[in-house]
């Protein structure tokens, strides 16, 4: 029999934190992981952070306007339809810079100097050095190790030990490479183990449309059984229905690459989305489980962000001079000197002269009769080449729903009550997001709640 203080099942930013937080708080943490390494999806992600403030003040240094925890929550509000839960959306939007903070004062975290929109109402997007996940795995691992946190790779849990149905949550069973273990849990287990965006099974059981035709941008570790494994010991869990579905994926593989940070920024710039028939389908700006439910019904694989030397210009001069290059080289990008050229290495018809003649004059005037896309005044014209195109499909890309929380990351179970000694954070819980996450708030939500969850389940009397 194996035992610690706390188990922490997952290692991406809401395990991380977890444990970071719990063995800053004194207690022994053991992190099992399934997979090889740590990190899961939150290593793999775009490294966008949603923060209203932080110990930097970038948004004030930058004199990019006011922002606020209720503007944050009104962003999350609007983009979830009202489905999500007003309690865990004031816990993280508040919770946010601190966690932030946390990451910069206690591992180490460094910010790079901006500030992004990203299509929200206000500028609150912060990035790490790399741009990626990893940067704030590596802080809060710095915080975990320094504490003594240890972590077990290749241990995937089978069961959760629970005496009887009003009782707490014991331990759990774990299948390693050596065999099946017991561990012991004497104050708490924590369930951080993602979502379920690679188990095509019980993603179409929720949403039928999102068969092994669609691809997706999570790791093969993202399955989740420990909603099925909760749900067994009695926790609730609700909303799974509610999958987002990224609009601008690598048709080949789902990964969300460079070119789709090219597809997310550019678009601001004007940049305009095309099916096979060259015509436009979509407000391009328009949230991306809308852009991506209208791509699937154009019936036509791949779509396309189409724009022109204008609108790269727009763009970050580095990453034009050494990124987009690559990209073309290796046909991730298209470029052609004509809308006609373009068209016939694309594979798209003729139509997309006629549709980008009119789109330019819609530039111009800054009205769109056909979808109501709102233009900035500082949208470049389409009148010129060269001329780009970026190929994308939609791909699953979060879940939204899971394991029912509350405001201190305990998981409620069928009759509205907390299941002693069992606590969960990260993408594994349902009710914050509602029907649609708004960007950043895939690497605020599980630190959040992650520290949450670590702090309080550290509090746990020792059983």
């Amino acid at each position: 029999m194996c035992s610690s203080d706390l188990l922490v099942i997952g290692s991406g930013f809401a395990g991380c934190a977890a444990a970071a937080a719990a063995a800053e708080a004194g207690s022994t943490v053991a992190v099992l992981e399934k997979m090889p390494v740590a990190g899961g999806n939150s290593a793999i992600n775009l490294g966008d952070y949603a923060a209203w403030d932080s110990s930097l003040h970038l948004r004030q240094k930058f004199k990019l306007g006011d922002d606020s925890a209720a503007l944050h929550a009104r962003d999350m509000l609007d983009a979830g339809d009202g489905y999500n839960d007003p309690a865990l959306v004031n816990a993280l939007v508040n919770g946010a810079p601190t966690a932030l903070d946390w990451m910069i004062e206690r591992g180490g975290l460094k910010l790079r100097d901006v500030i992004h929109r990203q299509g929200l109402s206000n500028y609150r997007m912060h990035y790490g050095p790399s741009g990626r996940g990893i940067d704030y795995i590596e802080a809060l691992r710095r915080i975990a190790d320094a504490h003594r946190a240890r972590f077990y790779f290749g241990h995937a849990v089978s069961r959760l030990w629970r005496g009887d149905a009003d009782g707490p949550i014991s331990g759990v069973e774990v299948k390693t490479p050596q065999g099946t273990q017991q561990w012991r849990a004497r104050r708490a287990v924590i369930i951080a183990a993602g979502g379920f965006g690679a188990d095509v099974a019980m993603r179409a059981a929720f949403r039928p449309i999102l068969t092994a035709a669609y691809n997706t941008t999570n790791h093969r570790g993202a399955t989740g059984e420990m909603i099925r494994l909760a749900q067994a010991v009695g926790a609730d869990a609700l909303q799974l229905e509610f999958i987002e579905v990224h609009p601008y994926g690598d048709p080949a593989s789902g990964a969300l690459d460079t070119a789709t940070s090219y597809a997310l920024q550019i678009r601001r710039s004007g940049a305009m989305l095309v099916g096979k028939h060259g015509k436009r389908f979509v407000n391009e700006l328009a949230p991306h489980d809308h852009v991506s439910r209208m791509e699937m019904a154009t019936g036509e694989r791949p779509t396309f962000t189409i724009f022109n030397e204008a609108m790269l210009q727009q763009q970050d001069a580095e990453r034009n001079r050494v990124e987009l290059p690559q990209l073309i080289e290796r046909g991730r990008i298209l470029r052609a000197a004509s809308l006609r050229e373009l068209a016939a290495a694309a594979g798209i018809a003729a139509a997309l002269e006629d549709t980008a003649q009119r789109y330019a004059q819609m530039l111009r005037e800054r009205k769109d009769p056909e979808f109501n896309r709102p233009f900035a005044t500082n949208v470049a014209l389409f009148d010129g080449g060269p001329w780009y195109a970026i190929p994308n499909w939609p791909s699953v890309h979060h879940t939204m729903g899971g394991l029912r929380i509350d405001t201190s990351a305990r998981v409620i179970d069928l009759w509205g009550r907390a299941i002693p000694r069992l606590y969960a954070a990260g993408e594994v819980t349902g009710g914050i997001h509602g029907a649609a996450r708004i960007g950043g708030n895939s690497s605020a939500d599980p630190v959040v709640f992650g520290r949450i969850a670590g702090s309080g389940a550290a509090r746990e009397p020792a059983a």
